[in-house]
């Protein structure tokens, strides 16, 4: 789920490539020997006035109370969109994507537009999933539809639940969300249906893909590549330098609800935060820790808490002196450079920070170590690594990237 902030706010990057979609043609049902792709696109908040920790922070504690998660898009820093058609003929509309959440809908920004594949199924939806004011949020609700959804030329999903909003859950120029979670998510959100099929879900019942995995790829929004794609039904070999290692979904509850896993984290040869559970997530843009694992850390950096942003910031003096984190998963340890503990200095206003100023992306979630959902590895960890949601076997896979060890920001 992406924090918050009004996307009037947002700035599309100029290097990106969005989806194009065909307005007249169908596409073609693939083999399901092959995966499909989906090019991402990548906006910043241009306007950066509102503290996007603190919105972070407040969907850190709903995700952790189990329950659903207020999302205010005018704080935030950087997401990711698709240009996505829906109908027949297609309508193309923007979605955001999002692993926290796992039904798809569409805002009132852009009406939907029925088509002769639009199939009324007389039950009503309300999303789990508040936008606007983190403290007041709205909240998409209206009539389910079932429509064709159109991802590229080539590939379509049939009788896919869409929800229609009729009242305006306030996303700005976005027309709607993409859930990419787990199944579970869609538990009573739509009548007289217990669950409803996720599009990974409807890709692979219909053999479109052989198997229900989705792979996520992000560039840096500071790199001269920003942006990102989509695969489903397995992951690019070519966006990966290492292997794919996978975990199992965490038991820990309520880590277990969403894309769960155990990790530990250390800061150079220090253990800041034991091994626990916490959730991998496209949508929060910083990396959360237990607030007895902040305090090592921000001990460790010297960092102090800025007002502006909410992060800590730190002098040129202490980045030079500033260590790796490494997170051990499975087994397998990933590092995070100074460089990639620091927010793009570039895009300081996107966070209201001084143009000068050096950030640090790593959080404090609020509560103390225990509560089961201890970590958020967010937007600013998986820009640094390739990321795969297996359904199918119940785990999560990261890998290496060419953006592992960059120093763009």
């Amino acid at each position: 789920m992406v924090p918050s902030r009004s996307l009037s706010s947002l700035l599309a990057l100029p290097a990106l490539a969005f989806l194009s979609l065909s307005a007249s043609a169908l596409p073609h049902a693939r083999t399901a020997s092959s995966t499909a792709g989906l090019k991402l696109a990548v906006r910043t908040n241009t306007y950066g006035i509102k503290n996007i920790a603190a919105a972070d922070r407040a969907r850190v504690e709903t995700l952790q109370a189990g329950g659903s998660s207020s999302v205010d898009i005018t704080n935030t820093g950087v997401i990711y969109t698709a240009d996505i058609g829906v109908g027949s003929p297609a309508t193309s509309y923007t979605f955001l994507l999002d692993t926290g959440s796992s039904n798809t809908w569409i805002g009132t920004n852009k009406a939907y537009q029925k088509s002769g594949s639009s199939y009324d199924t007389g039950n009503t939806f309300a999303s789990k999933v508040g936008y606007g004011d983190e403290k007041n949020p709205k909240y998409a609700s209206g009539e389910e539809y079932l429509d064709y959804v159109t991802l590229n030329s080539d590939v379509i999903i049939y009788n896919q639940s869409i929800g229609v909003a009729t009242s305006d859950p306030g996303m700005g120029n976005v027309d709607g969300l993409l859930g990419l979670g787990p199944v579970d998510l869609t538990q009573d959100t739509v009548s007289n249906t217990y669950e409803v099929p996720t599009v990974t879900d409807n890709l692979y019942t219909q053999k479109t893909i052989s198997s229900e995995v989705l792979g996520v790829f992000f560039a840096p929004a500071s790199s001269d590549d920003s942006g990102g794609e989509l695969t489903f039904g397995g992951y690019d070999a070519s966006k990966i330098t290492g292997d794919i290692n996978y975990v199992s979904i965490t038991s820990t509850s309520p880590a277990n609800m969403y894309w769960g896993i155990d990790q530990s984290i250390s800061y150079g040869d220090t253990i800041i935060l034991a091994e626990t559970a916490g959730i991998v997530d496209t949508g929060t843009t910083f990396i959360f820790i237990a607030s007895d694992a902040f305090d090592k850390y921000q001990s460790a950096t010297g960092g102090t808490l800025d007002e502006s942003t909410g992060l800590l910031k730190i002098s040129s003096d202490q980045y030079d002196q500033l260590k790796s984190l490494y997170f051990t998963i499975g087994g397998v340890t990933y590092e995070l450079t100074p460089n990639a503990q620091i927010w793009p200095r570039s895009l300081n206003s996107a966070i209201n920070g001084t143009t000068d100023g050096i950030y640090l992306i790593v959080a404090d979630n609020g509560s103390p170590s225990g509560s089961g959902l201890d970590f958020i590895n967010g937007y600013c960890f998986l820009e640094r690594f390739y990321s795969v949601y297996d359904t199918t076997n119940s785990r999560v896979g990261l890998a290496t990237t060419e953006y592992t060890d960059a120093t763009t920001n």
